[in-house]
């Protein structure tokens, strides 16, 4: 469901798929090629979110901000796992936030970095770039490569063959 909240309408492309399911309410921005997936709750009621190009936000994921503190802000080429809560934050392009992730105010996730399934970060914390971090509470385990950054896009790009399949679906 997509609603507005006291006069703010979600803006999202129609390159975007969003699922009937997922609800998307008041200042939210999706940037083009992006899909939000069954169940998912985009919360722009209380500060701003927005998603980049060619970025997915999975099941059941949540992402809230933090009244007139933190807005969520979600980069180019970033996918958000199932059941992930990304709440009054920045993720970066090209990031992978795990299944069950959480990523709590004002942490910044910088650019090309894996957040593990299951982490948590805390609150303020500054995720380098191209670094995987794990546990809860999250800490840094180690830097990315190549292969790492390959294997993030891959996720992306899977969801961009997604996005183009439910399209045609809801088309017909």
């Amino acid at each position: 469901m997509i609603r507005t909240y006291r006069g703010l309408t979600p803006r999202i492309p129609v390159t975007c798929y969003v699922d009937l399911s997922a609800q998307i309410l008041g200042d939210v921005v999706l940037g083009e090629n992006s899909s939000v997936w069954m169940n998912a709750v985009l919360r722009g009621d209380v500060h701003s979110i927005r998603v980049g190009a060619n970025s997915n936000v999975q099941d059941c994921a949540v992402l809230h901000g933090q009244r007139n503190l933190y807005s969520v802000q979600i980069g180019d080429w970033v996918t958000i796992g199932h059941n992930a809560t990304v709440h009054g934050c920045t993720v970066e392009d090209e990031c992978l936030i795990g299944i069950g992730a959480r990523v709590l105010n004002n942490a910044r996730i910088g650019t090309g970095s894996i957040i593990a399934a299951g982490a948590v970060v805390p609150e303020g914390t500054v995720v380098p770039p191209r670094t995987l971090w794990a546990g809860v509470p999250a800490k840094q385990r180690r830097e990315l490569g190549e292969k790492d950054r390959a294997l993030i896009l891959e996720y992306a790009k899977n969801y961009l063959d997604y996005v183009a399949i439910y399209l045609s679906e809801t088309s017909k």
